[in-house]
């Protein structure tokens, strides 16, 4: 599905542990609960286009913008950024793909190292621009090969902006066809390492396994990520096919070098390599090594739950789910979540139905060896019984977990999470064992689309506001008269 040229087009399109935890379904009988006491303010304005913000100890403030610009405030207060750095002509900003992660160092700023995450307007290893002009906003996808048709291809990188202001390059891979499933967040974990997540860069409009379903416009080469053994310009064939949303499964294939789509990698922030530790550290290829979870279709954004090194992840759903998935500890082993040949709790069916190779053999694997969601709500479902939010289309595009500040503390260990298509942001508040309870949700939010949830100054939660060009706060009442720091 789709959401516009405005990001996310269906940003298109969840995190389990190794030990599976039941899949939670919606329950129709829940009441919408809105919690009293809190209001929104904007914060900043006149953006374009913001897809994620950053929090400095010394009171700035970073915003990425799709196209590439990174903008910086003096503090809550400075209504007029300025440009801290250009990645324009790099970044590939059409559709889903853009500039959409952001990290400050953790010592920061101490230690002044930005890290940014973004859609390269070129090939693996090739020039740029392939598609756009340097220097510009938006790029093009010329038809043909047309975005939905043979698809404009082009990959993603994961670089550092040094003190100086120089872009250094850690990884440079996830190899994209069409223009939704792209790359999404980085987050430094709670171990000091650096995350970062990448969708399948399949279709959204077909069963994808890397066949050319537009040959007549004749772009594009036959399995031009070249997957598997199917050299690229050679049309992929069942039941060996590995391309499309099949590249989420990978890492399980040792015939061919692994890939990263679909995945989310750990890695030492100094040099891109694999961070100490990770599960297959003993590989020899480098991106398997680097490689901590898999089975994904476009985990936009995750998030760390405080105290812990469990990782959440919000992946972006296919035809019928949306999901929270949960990894206890990324370092144990590498966690599958089975797209595409799975979907929420279910085999996928579309997927299914191909026989291929890759799905067969882990269907006959057994259920323990895909990490099923740790909540999943249902495209056709409220979240909460009598909300105000849309169904049907769904994208789930925000993930932070609340520790401590201006909120009552009920809300300590509440994962909050926002539906970009629905427009609507939620809590899961805390149950009993201290995990957010599927059982215990509450609406928040209502009424625009947030692509990024983000803590900021005295624990206020920040809402990226793509479509209206603001950052948000969502504060408790007797704070409303002025800007929360």
């Amino acid at each position: 599905m789709k959401v516009s040229a405005t990001l996310v087009r269906r940003v298109l399109a969840a995190f389990c542990a190794l030990i599976l935890l039941p899949l939670v379904v919606i329950d129709s009988a829940r009441a919408a609960v809105t919690p009293p006491g809190f209001s929104e303010q904007v914060v900043f304005s006149g953006l374009t286009n913001p897809t994620n913000v950053a929090f400095s100890p010394d009171g700035r403030v970073f915003v990425a913008e799709k196209s590439g610009l990174i903008k910086v405030f003096d503090s809550l207060d400075d209504p007029t950024p300025s440009v801290y750095a250009d990645l324009r002509t790099e970044v590939y900003n059409y559709w889903d793909r853009g500039l959409l992660g952001i990290a400050l160092h953790p010592n920061f700023p101490t230690d002044p190292r930005i890290y940014v995450l973004y859609t390269h307007d070129g090939l693996i290893g090739g020039p740029t621009p392939k598609w756009g002009t340097a220097n510009t906003n938006d790029d093009p996808c010329p038809s043909p090969p047309g975005p939905t048709g043979d698809g404009c291809q082009a990959s993603a990188r994961l670089s550092v902006i040094n003190r100086n202001g120089a872009e250094q390059v850690l990884v440079e891979d996830w190899c994209q066809v069409y223009p939704s499933h792209s790359i999404g967040s980085i987050e430094f974990g709670p171990d000091g390492m650096l995350y970062a997540g990448g969708g399948d860069g399949g279709s959204f409009n077909y069963v994808d396994y890397g066949q050319d379903s537009y040959p007549a416009s004749d772009e594009t080469p036959d399995n031009p990520c070249g997957d598997g053994t199917t050299p690229v310009g050679t049309a992929p064939t069942l039941p060996t096919a590995e391309g499309g949303a099949l590249r989420a499964q990978d890492v399980r294939t040792t015939s061919d070098p692994t890939g990263l789509d679909g995945s989310i990698i750990r890695i030492d922030p100094d040099t891109g390599q694999a961070a100490p530790n990770n599960p297959l550290a003993a590989s020899t290829d480098p991106n398997a090594r680097r490689i901590v979870a898999h089975g994904l279709r476009n985990p936009m954004r995750f998030a760390f739950r405080p105290g812990t090194n469990e990782l959440w992840i919000g992946d972006v759903g296919y035809s019928t789910w949306e999901e929270i998935d949960r990894v206890v500890n990324p370092t144990a082993a590498v966690t599958n979540f089975g797209w595409p040949c799975y979907e929420g709790p279910n085999r996928q069916p579309g997927y299914d139905s191909l026989n291929a190779g890759i799905c067969e053999s882990l269907y006959a694997a057994g259920s323990s060896a895909v990490a099923m969601p740790y909540y999943a709500y249902n495209h056709a479902d409220h979240v909460v019984l009598n909300e105000t939010c849309t169904v049907g289309s769904s994208s789930i595009a925000g993930m932070s977990f609340y520790h401590g500040g201006n909120y009552p503390a009920e809300y300590d260990g509440a994962l909050f999470f926002s539906d970009y298509s629905r427009r609507c942001v939620w809590a899961m508040m805390p149950g009993s064992n201290g995990l957010p309870d599927p059982a215990k949700i509450q609406v928040i939010a209502s009424g625009y689309g947030s692509t990024r949830l983000q803590s900021g100054p005295g624990g206020d939660l920040f809402t990226v506001d793509y479509d209206n060009g603001r950052i948000c706060a969502t504060c408790t009442t007797p704070r409303t008269t002025r800007r929360p720091r």
